[in-house]
């Protein structure tokens, strides 16, 4: 069956794929829009598979994403905005940030392309590289990577910069690093936005670092039971603490006020001693 529309017909199999799109927006608590440039068909099947239990990943045209995404309900046809170049939906009943962190995961390394921008300063570092000499020694030279001959190997003779962050990467050298098997990119679904209940929430919100909002924590509950005790304020977690504190000051302003009780007497035998010990040598006496 095909619809038509005037002059347009519209295969059964972009209508079925609408159709499926709009119930998998309809039956999950959240879906993302995300990308997956530069990543081949077997890496994506990987990451597909690795994702598998927890969400449910859709790539199909992008016309017929925002087909679908346009026919729903709500806020819904916003996210079209998002939809450009090579993207998929992802649906799962996580929530947006789980959602993000294990997308995140996703990230694997991989070799750059000739022309592609260096995203931080390349480094080869000295060393052996297990390959026989014969043309790759020219190969690495030609690539600005000094090498030489040693044990019948190729060698890195030092550790270099080859390639600075924001420049170009040569052919040459595009070529020589993945040889070395040095893979500078990541490659993995990169999200764009994530739509929960009429929400869109952006990649820069959804970024958690947990160890840093771990710290804050520890921080904070360290100086909130610091507050506690120094205000003398009762809690489960500091009464321990405030009673041997309050003990210690009751000692201390027995000792300091010479009131003869039982726990104080020690610590006043021993101040009088102390004193009269230093009053004696003061005046040249032993006792």
């Amino acid at each position: 069956m095909t619809e038509t529309r005037g002059a347009e017909h519209i295969p059964q199999w972009k209508m079925d794929e609408v159709a499926e799109l709009k119930d998998l927006v309809k039956n999950y608590s959240i879906f993302g829009v995300v990308s997956f440039e530069s990543i081949s068909a077997d890496q994506l099947q990987k990451m597909r598979r690795s994702i598998k239990d927890s969400a449910v990943l859709k790539v199909t045209r992008n016309t017929l994403n925002e087909k679908a995404l346009k026919e729903s309900d709500g806020n819904v046809p916003d996210m079209v905005q998002y939809i450009e170049g090579q993207t998929a939906l992802i649906f799962t009943n996580d929530n947006p940030f789980k959602l993000y962190k294990m997308l995140a995961q996703t990230k694997t390394p991989a070799p750059i392309k000739a022309g592609a921008i260096a995203p931080f300063d390349i480094t080869v570092n000295k060393g052996p590289t297990g390959f026989p000499p014969g043309p790759m020694l020219s190969e690495f030279q030609g690539a600005g990577i000094p090498t030489a001959v040693e044990g019948g190997k190729i060698a890195i003779k030092e550790t270099k910069v080859v390639c600075k962050a924001g420049e170009k990467v040569s052919q040459k050298l595009a070529t020589a690093l993945s040889k070395l098997e040095i893979f500078p990119m990541e490659v993995g679904l990169i999200l764009r936005a994530v739509y929960e209940d009429g929400t869109v929430y952006l990649p820069e919100v959804l970024h958690v670092d947990e160890a840093e909002m771990f710290n804050k924590f520890v921080t904070a509950a360290q100086e909130a039971f610091n507050l506690s005790v120094n205000a003398a304020i009762p809690t489960k977690e500091n009464i321990e603490v405030l009673i041997q504190k309050a003990h210690t000051e009751a000692v201390n302003l027995g000792v300091e006020a010479v009131i003869f009780e039982p726990e104080v007497m020690d610590k006043l035998i021993g101040k009088a001693n102390a004193e009269a010990t230093s009053v004696a040598k003061a005046s040249k006496f032993e006792l």
